[in-house]
């Protein structure tokens, strides 16, 4: 017996959610199209809450008057991923993204916030943010206790994507925003992650 699974489009997808299809009777989870098909995405624990909060106020004051930061909210990676990232940093654009979800084009910086997720954020969407050319990946690892930092996005031969560079910044060290090489201000690691 053949086994078929249903993929869906970002439009089939986006008429699910408006239709509240993919809502619990119980509580309203939270989804996102991963390649044609539908993750729902683990619950936050506190150690993510705390991380994300702290990155929040810290990221906000950094990119005032630069760009855009959207937490939590759906990215355009076409022909069929619509994640939400824990932040995205994007370009300010005149419409405010009124006309449609961030594209790969309006991408400066993807983050995401890791702890039980941490294989699947790494090896799938990091995959998946490096395929569609984005430039710029962290990922705050609460179980090494670490950002880890990619760049240079390729695709293999097969047409998997990853990264050509990736570095890791201690819990102890800071980060500068590489796409404001202006900004004369780092990113403190001990500010956003939970004490160990």
């Amino acid at each position: 017996m053949l086994v078929q699974t249903k993929r869906f489009t970002i439009a089939e997808y986006q008429r699910l959610t408006d239709l509240g299809v993919l809502k619990n009777t119980t509580q309203q989870e939270r989804t996102e199209l991963i390649r044609g098909e539908i993750t729902y995405m683990v619950a936050k624990g506190i150690r993510h809450t705390f991380c994300c909060r702290n990155l929040l106020e810290e990221l906000s004051n950094l990119v005032k008057g630069r760009a855009k930061l959207q937490c939590q909210d759906p990215i355009f990676l076409s022909p069929d991923s619509l994640p939400e990232p824990d932040f995205v940093i994007v370009r300010d654009r005149e419409d405010n993204y009124l006309t449609g979800h961030p594209t790969p084009d309006d991408i400066l910086l993807v983050i995401e916030i890791a702890d039980s997720s941490l294989d699947y954020d790494r090896d799938v969407k990091g995959a998946l943010y490096a395929e569609a050319g984005i430039a710029n990946y962290w990922l705050f690892n609460l179980v090494d206790h670490r950002l880890e930092v990619y760049s240079e996005p390729y695709r293999d031969i097969q047409g998997k994507g990853n990264y050509a560079q990736r570095r890791y910044v201690l819990d102890h060290q800071a980060i500068a925003l590489s796409i404001f090489p202006d900004l004369d201000v780092q990113l403190e690691i001990s500010k956003v992650l939970p004490k160990i």
